[in-house]
């Protein structure tokens, strides 16, 4: 009832608005009372110069303008008897059409294209469902849209930076992460999430940058699980399986029995130590050594194939080279080595800091 209301008082308003120039129009028609009007004015400029009240040339100026609007209002009061009456009957019909048409074409019209059955729509709801319409890539490119003409909101680095790392775009969580921990200052959780992007964006290979992250997490949380946990796999990628097995091993002791990350433990110590297995045995058979074989074998067959396709990188050739060893290939080691000189062999720089390096894997020469 209230919508139906409302469309009558609309219509009754675009009725008014249009009726009323139409009255304003009629009411203002001219009359042959002008004429005699200007008479007067004629008569009554003549007595002014009989008088000596205006000078003559006034006088004339005066009655030639006056005469001028005589001879118009002459005019008009001749030609108005036929013109009135047809514009009289073309207002009444746009009057008949206004009154008739405008508010029988504006009900059919909404009949026809609106939905006068449907119930209300609260604001909120629909707002509600308007975000809800936003894809998750219209979000973060507003995000980055920010970033690029702030970028030097840190929250907002450090909020897109686990978006980054859920869609897998490891490099740009690795650049917000940097920014993130530049602007808003370090700290352990920082330093952590930091060096979790360098781990994830070198295909699971802890890099010596990573590392140097984790040891400041540790340093200023010596209980941050995250950091531990990857100080363990550094020391496990770089051959030393009895400081990862300690590193581990310490962190299960000290974990709630509930922890939702003491089945990731339990298994990387099951990797490095064998007698640590029993401890899990569903965790060892889930991990069968042709199993990790086959997942660790993948990661680095993919970094192979970016430093080959992009040989510039010091770090990645020095990780290509570890896991090469961790896996127990030593010649596709010594291969990576001598891929590596020739990829940066333009650059003496690089190559001097590949192998002070190699020196301590023993494959310098």
């Amino acid at each position: 009832m209230t919508l139906w209301f409302g469309l009558a008082l609309m219509t009754a308003a675009a009725i008014w608005a249009v009726l009323w120039p139409l009255a304003r129009r009629a009411s203002q028609s001219r009359s042959g009372s002008d004429v005699a009007i200007y008479r007067d004015q004629l008569e009554e400029i003549e007595r002014d110069r009989a008088a000596g009240l205006i000078e003559d040339n006034e006088a004339v100026s005066a009655q030639v303008e006056v005469s001028r609007r005589l001879i118009a209002a002459a005019d008009a009061q001749t030609a108005s008897p036929t013109n009135v009456p047809s514009a009289t009957w073309r207002r009444r019909a746009v009057a008949i059409a206004a009154l008739v048409l405008l508010p029988f074409g504006a009900t059919t019209l909404y009949l026809a294209l609106g939905s006068p059955l449907l119930p209300d729509h609260p604001l909120a709801p629909r707002l509600a469902a308007a975000r809800a319409d936003q894809s998750i890539d219209t979000l973060i490119a507003k995000v980055e849209t920010h970033l690029e003409s702030n970028p030097d909101d840190g929250r907002g680095w450090e909020v897109i930076a686990p978006i980054y790392i859920r869609l897998g775009r490891f490099d740009d969580a690795v650049r917000a992460r940097r920014n993130a921990l530049r602007l808003n200052g370090s700290s352990a959780e920082r330093e952590a999430a930091f060096g979790e992007a360098l781990v994830f964006a070198a295909n699971g290979i802890v890099t010596a940058e990573a590392k140097a992250a984790f040891e400041r997490a540790v340093a200023l949380d010596a209980n941050g699980v995250q950091a531990r946990y990857f100080l363990g796999l550094a020391a496990e990628q770089d051959g030393d399986r009895t400081q990862a097995a300690a590193t581990w091993r310490a962190l299960i002791e000290a974990a709630p029995p509930d922890a939702p990350w003491i089945d990731l433990l339990r298994r990387a110590l099951a990797r490095v130590d064998r007698a640590a297995a029993p401890e899990d045995p569903g965790a060892a058979s889930e991990l069968a050594p042709e199993q990790r074989q086959a997942m660790i074998q993948g990661m680095v067959e993919r970094l192979s194939e970016r430093l080959h396709r992009d040989g510039g990188d010091v770090e990645g050739w020095l990780r290509l080279v570890r896991s090469y060893m961790v896996l127990g290939q030593p010649d596709k080691a010594r291969a990576a080595v001598v891929d590596a000189r020739r990829a940066l062999a333009g650059d003496a720089g690089k190559l001097r800091r590949l192998d002070d390096q190699l020196k301590g894997l023993g494959l310098e020469g």
